[in-house]
């Protein structure tokens, strides 16, 4: 008797934890709504060390750019609709970005401080950082991205919304 109420106490846990992940598991996600990425290339590197060297022409300028593993190297094209956002996420390296049409506004998952980003402005997303893009101009926003990541790491990992964000 002892046996069967073990077995049907742990049969019921593990059912009310597995229900748990199906209902609670998607909602911490916050899926994107009129973000559009479209990858370009994504290219495989091995380890390597590249090192500009100074030229007269810009004596202020150098470059080191080092990976210790196998990179993958992805270039996208990002349209987001007026209103549109990307929904939390973050990324498993930096996301060097150029916009090429429209304004987007960067919303930092730590603090949920912003900053908005016209036609022709550049801006670094850092690795790691939980972040949300959103168009809150009032024409179609154009973004590219170039995305050095650790090999097989996609290209955006989900996240929930942030306290700040609630």
């Amino acid at each position: 008797m002892l046996k069967s109420v073990k077995t049907f106490v742990l049969a019921g846990t593990g059912a009310l934890a597995l229900g748990g992940l199906i209902v609670v598991g998607p909602a911490l996600a916050t899926p994107g709504s009129g973000f559009a990425p479209g990858p370009i290339v994504t290219g495989n590197f091995d380890p390597f060390l590249t090192i500009s060297h100074k030229d007269a022409r810009w004596p202020e300028w150098d470059l080191l750019f080092k990976t210790k593993d196998q990179t993958d190297l992805g270039v996208d094209v990002l349209t987001v609709q007026v209103g549109g956002y990307s929904g939390w996420h973050s990324h498993a390296g930096p996301i060097y970005v150029t916009v090429k049409a429209g304004s987007v506004t960067w919303y930092n998952g730590a603090d949920c401080s912003s900053r908005t980003f016209n036609v022709g402005d550049t801006y670094i997303e850092p690795a790691h950082k939980v972040h949300n893009v959103q168009n809150t101009g009032g024409d179609v926003a154009t973004l590219v991205a170039v995305a050095p990541r650790p090999h097989g790491a996609p290209g955006r990992l989900d996240a929930p919304a942030p306290s700040c964000a609630n």
